[in-house]
């Protein structure tokens, strides 16, 4: 394999998608670019996943190193089919904006027959003077500041249990033992807010909702505060963090500060300086931010990222008038240096998160897309839920009726799943709905069920609607306990996941549909049984060769078909057919029930077999550009006198002759060649007498057993059929079929490809 280039070609196939990840990350690693994997592998999942959902083609994958970048391709076989953009043509997943965000560079190429989607990566350990991209290549950076940062839902949700790749993890308690510091803990993430100007609110943008817990963010909050002390002489020290919703939190804290509960602060209560940006001192607890830390004066600055207000730190002591102007000037330099080292921090956090949103999403599409079965798919959305984003999961489906139908429920703590379900089968159904949204249906259920789910029933809950294809099937609701609310990036999240589980659901619904639909129509085809015929053992084998279906091409059929024309009543005739449409599938089932039951019409209205084949070939010419070739053995079975056996009087129409049996182990042929059907018309057909004597065996089959392949073998190669059928000598009928069954599978490694037939009548 050449160093610098690398491609492989995978099929239009769910697994397909894992294939090519491993290819990538192969390649990459025989290359010396390990570091560039996780990224490269990740985009090559979204444009594999795209090729498959959308082009419905096999793809190529190629990586080579250009103009000392990495560049991965994925190409299809369907040009002509746009590129899905979230928000304006795409029904779901958010493919290319997840490219860019990962990607230096991506684009779309065509040729005559194909369409390929490339992005580039640059070469680990180039450095070419710029920035490192940050997770929004969008938005322009500032000159020697952070990355520019978007609101949170377009960046990806650091989640708790989520994957994440990249060094560092979340600090999940949020304490730290260094200087008797404190770090907050709590979901906060990215969000913009009213900016506050004059005496009205609508002014300050704020940061909320995202607290920085990776151990660079809190080593940089930790160091602030200590420093703050030194420099101030302060009593104590804190880094207050803006949430999405107003409200100040503790990041951290040192000294007389982390002895202190924060309680309720908001940014609306701030005054005019915090407003304009600057750093302030008071000198008493009239400020609400000393009397929120009980500080009889404090001097405050704000951070800021942007123009965005993401915390303040403050300095605080318990005595009046502690700090000067002079303080104030001091700390907001410090403030500036450490909004620094925390954009830095948070734009990390970022990466990371992203990467590991991007992970989940595309493991949760692999798994989604390898099953097609209703049940299944639901139990598997409700588990990827469970408990990466909430303690518990509900899925409902909406039925044909329109009736909301509660289809699976899943717990964390499985001690609570029944008492979950009694509670949910008596609360109110999801509503259908167009966003997600919170809701209330545990409030509706009786007294006594929320008694008896105990404080399951005071969780706060959150549902998803489930649409694909501009059909409703149903909805996610999402739980967790009271008082532990849903962050902003697990509602995002599963947003997401809920619009690929629609798809999915949905798959699952249509495939679960046309299965059924098709198995009664295949059942349909099948012979409803075979009669007993007497002096005649009878046995039957049928395995058609696509997979799920239970009819093809080939076809039998077995059945009485009145009483002997001048003989006593209890006398009747039988007529068997065995036949092979040309070619699988629905479009050879549907000439298979069209051939099948006009034997059984015509042979009722008492037509010689001749006649039948006559009449039947007239039928599929008749049916023009649908009709198919088909081979036919027809016969009919009459009982002799002295019941020593039966007369058969059979017609090959381009079928494989049958071959019978004698007790003393010889086999022979026993009906001339005909010209198959949906040919020639005016053909006239005859009949070949048989008489089937007692202990002789008559085997009609279809060419899936004399054309089963190994290698460049057939099994009917040499006389392979007659050897095999005379080492059945003495088998009761059931026994020669298993035996010829066993030995067509047995005969090549690989599943056989054309559908088997065959029928055996011993006479006895």
């Amino acid at each position: 394999m050449d160093r610098q280039t690398a491609s492989a070609t995978f099929p239009s196939a769910a697994a397909a998608v894992a294939d090519a990840r491993r290819f990538v990350r192969k390649v990459l690693a025989d290359w010396g670019m390990e570091e560039a994997a996780d990224d490269a592998v990740l985009a090559t999942s979204e444009l594999a996943t795209n090729a498959i959902a959308y082009a419905g083609t096999s793809f190529e994958v190629s990586c080579r190193v250009e103009d000392g970048d990495i560049q991965v391709e994925v190409r299809d076989r369907h040009p002509t089919r746009g590129i899905e953009m979230p928000g304006v043509t795409a029904s779901s997943g958010r493919g290319l904006p997840s490219i860019a965000r990962l990607a230096s560079s991506w684009g779309v190429s065509y040729d005559r027959r194909t369409k390929g989607v490339w992005f580039r990566l640059p070469r680990p350990g180039a450095s070419n003077g710029a920035a490192p991209p940050g997770p929004f290549p969008d938005e322009a950076a500032e000159p020697g500041g952070p990355a520019p940062l978007r609101r949170a839902g377009d960046g990806g949700p650091a989640l708790d249990g989520a994957p994440a790749t990249g060094e560092g993890s979340p600090v999940r308690d949020g304490r730290s033992g260094r200087d008797g510091a404190r770090t907050g803990s709590g979901p906060a993430t990215k969000g913009r807010e009213p900016r506050l100007g004059g005496d009205e609110i609508g002014e300050m943008p704020v940061a909320g909702d995202r607290l920085l817990r990776s151990p660079a963010a809190v080593e940089a909050m930790e160091d602030g505060v200590a420093t703050v002390r030194e420099a101030l002489g302060a009593e104590g020290a804190a880094v207050l963090l803006t949430e999405r919703d107003g409200r100040l939190i503790m990041g951290a804290s040192a000294g007389t500060a982390a002895e202190i509960p924060l309680g309720e602060l908001s940014v609306v209560a701030l005054g005019p300086e915090a407003r304009a940006g600057s750093p302030w001192v008071a000198h008493d607890t009239a400020d609400p931010t000393a009397a929120a830390l009980r500080a009889r004066s404090l001097a405050a600055a704000p951070l800021e990222s942007q123009g965005r207000l993401t915390g303040l730190v403050v300095a605080v002591s318990s005595a009046s008038g502690r700090f000067e102007e002079a303080d104030g000037a001091r700390l907001g330099r410090l403030a500036d240096e450490m909004s620094l080292s925390l954009e830095k921090a948070r734009v990390g956090e970022l990466e990371r998160s992203w990467r590991g949103w991007l992970s989940f999403v595309a493991e949760a599409s692999d798994l989604l897309a390898g099953t097609l079965d209703q049940e299944r798919t639901m139990a598997l959305v409700a588990q990827l839920v469970v408990p990466r984003l909430a303690t518990w999961c509900a899925v409902y489906t909406v039925t044909d009726a329109d009736a909301v139908k509660l289809a699976y429920v899943w717990h964390a703590d499985e001690n609570r799943a029944d008492g979950l379900r009694e509670l949910l089968d008596h609360a109110g159904a999801a509503p259908p709905m167009d966003v997600s949204a919170p809701w209330n249906g545990l409030a509706t259920a009786p007294r006594d069920v929320r008694a008896a789910a105990g404080d399951t029933a005071d969780d706060q809950a959150y549902a998803f609607p489930l649409i694909a294809r501009g059909r409703r099937t149903g909805t996610i609701v999402i739980g967790r306990p009271s008082g532990d609310r849903f962050p902003r990036s697990a509602i995002e999240l599963a947003e997401e996941l809920s619009r690929r589980a629609a798809l999915a659901v949905d798959n699952a619904r249509l495939f679960s549909a046309q299965t059924a639909m098709s198995s009664a129509l295949q059942r349909s085809l099948l012979p409803p049984g075979i009669p007993e015929i007497p002096g005649l053992e009878v046995a039957v084998v049928y395995e058609p060769a696509g997979e799920g279906s239970e009819v093809g091409g080939d076809f039998y059929d077995v059945f009485e078909s009145g009483p002997q024309p001048g003989g006593p009543a209890p006398a009747s005739r039988w007529r068997f057919a065995i036949g092979d449409v040309c070619g699988t599938g629905p479009e050879a089932a549907a000439v298979t029930g069209l051939a099948r039951h006009a034997l059984r019409i015509l042979a009722a209205e008492d037509m010689s077999v001749p006649a039948v084949l006559t009449r039947l070939n007239r039928l599929i010419l008749g049916e023009g550009e649908r009709g198919r070739l088909l081979t036919l053995l027809h016969g009919e079975i009459t009982a002799r006198r002295r019941r020593d056996g039966v007369t058969i009087r059979l017609s090959s129409a381009g079928h494989p002759p049958p071959l019978v049996l004698d007790p003393d182990g010889g086999v022979r042929e026993v009906a001339s060649p005909q010209p198959l059907l949906g040919v020639f018309d005016g053909v006239d057909f005859h009949t070949d007498t048989v008489e089937l004597r007692r202990g002789e065996v008559l085997l009609c089959v279809t060419d899936g057993v004399t054309e089963r392949r190994s290698g460049g073998r057939l099994l009917g190669d040499g006389h392979g059929l007659e050897k095999l059928l005379a080492g059945c000598t003495g088998l009761s009928a059931g026994a020669v079929a298993a035996r010829i069954q066993r030995a067509v599978r047995d005969f090549g490694p690989e599943p056989s490809n054309d559908d088997v037939a065959l029928i055996v009548l011993r006479a006895s």
